[in-house]
């Protein structure tokens, strides 16, 4: 079924509908449809590279707007709907989320969780729906998502404007690892920042 529902997305990025196919994906994806938009980002830019920032600004927005209903998802139907997303990923024990939010930095801890999952293959729409299950503050939800998803896509986006499809082959190849290194960087440096703040202001 994944890989149907894949190789479609793949087609639709090749059809006259390719902006709003990317946009309904980018949306979906962050509350629960399993295929990223990075497979429709890329061969849409392979196809027309000078529209790299048009396709990129599409999946973000879209992608951000979409963790808004993660997060309503999460805020009113948790147990009804969320729990069985989490299942349909994998996860049938939520509280490991619970007890990382619960920490004495709850707040900047769930930011960079969220940072994470929005920029690394780590399922984005499970951490969307979980920070509407605890209430988490809306404006950093907001300006965290844009953060990570905008930077994700710009990536995916730009290197594929310069480089094409061999930097598909690459995303296959290293695009996790990549991701994940990143990804640890920017929050290692947003860590150190905090403790600076929080020790010398």
């Amino acid at each position: 079924m994944l890989k149907k529902l894949f190789i479609r997305c793949v087609k639709l990025a090749s059809s006259k509908l390719a902006n709003y196919a990317l946009a309904v994906l980018s949306f979906f994806e962050s509350s629960f449809f399993p295929i990223p938009p990075d497979v429709m980002i890329v061969p849409m830019v392979v196809a027309k590279r000078e529209k790299y920032l048009k396709i990129f600004f599409i999946a973000t927005s879209f992608s951000v707007l979409g963790s808004f209903l993660g997060y309503f998802i999460g805020s009113y139907f948790f147990s009804e709907i969320g729990v069985k997303i989490f299942e349909f990923y994998g996860y049938e024990d939520t509280n490991f989320l619970k007890e990382k939010f619960q920490t004495s930095d709850g707040i900047f801890s769930w930011m960079l969780i969220l940072f994470t999952a929005g920029f690394t293959p780590i399922p984005f729409k499970l951490v969307t729906i979980f920070s509407g299950f605890i209430q988490f503050n809306l404006i950093i939800f907001f300006f965290t998502c844009l953060f990570a998803r905008g930077l994700r896509f710009f990536i995916v986006a730009y290197f594929t404007s310069k480089f094409g499809s061999a930097f598909s082959i690459f995303m296959k190849k290293k695009g996790t690892m990549w991701a994940t290194i990143i990804s640890l960087i920017v929050v290692g440096l947003a860590l150190m920042i905090y403790l600076i703040i929080k020790f010398y202001v």
